[in-house]
């Protein structure tokens, strides 16, 4: 099933999610639905508190970005074979040189910055059988996994921008909440007036 992916402003994505048991109730039905949603909007993530759930889960797909021919053999590799859930996860070590890259997110319809994140993550998680991993990832595979993260920490990209960005995208911010915006995918504004 599709569901309505929550848009900036929603004090849900403001939350810092709880972590749930391997007993959470439909946790399989959630993930699938999570995957057809996320395919449906086009993304290579989605968070549970997207879909107006605070609980400490996401899901990637990077492989999308294996395409760049800019990458090495093994990147690309490495993206191809990132199709992943994420349940209870916590980022043990973040480390290298931060670097920009161009994010958007599917709560921010519109919106494209340069964020900077470091380039190594090493993160222990649980999967959807709730089999424990602990795994190092780099580069692209590395900052869809970060921005994923920071959903379920109740941060979101825009966070990270300096004050005069964040002063730039003000309005448009406030119009995304408002459901003043065109997105190709299902959404539920937190400020949308009623009958529009």
């Amino acid at each position: 099933m599709i569901l309505p992916i929550v848009a900036y402003g929603d004090p849900v994505l403001r939350k810092k999610g709880k972590e749930i048991p391997q007993d959470y109730p439909k946790l399989k039905e959630l993930i699938e639905d999570m995957w057809v949603t996320m395919y449906e909007a086009f993304g290579v993530g989605l968070a549970a508190p997207q879909i107006g759930r605070s609980i400490r889960l996401f899901i990637v797909d990077a492989e999308p970005f294996a395409d760049d021919e800019n990458l090495s053999e093994e990147e690309k590799a490495q993206l191809t074979a990132m199709k992943k859930v994420f349940i209870n996860p916590k980022i043990v070590a973040e480390e290298g040189e931060e670097w920009a890259f161009n994010e958007g997110c599917l709560s921010i319809p519109e919106v494209r910055e340069d964020v900077f994140r470091k380039p190594q993550i090493t993160i222990e998680y649980y999967d959807e059988n709730f089999e424990f991993h602990t795994e190092t990832f780099n580069g692209i595979g590395a900052r869809v996994i970060q921005h994923e993260y920071d959903h379920i920490e109740g941060i979101l990209f825009t966070d990270k921008l300096s004050s005069l960005k964040k002063r730039l995208i003000k309005g448009k911010l406030s119009n995304i909440s408002k459901g003043k915006v065109q997105a190709d995918y299902r959404m539920r504004y937190p400020l949308m007036k009623k009958g529009r």
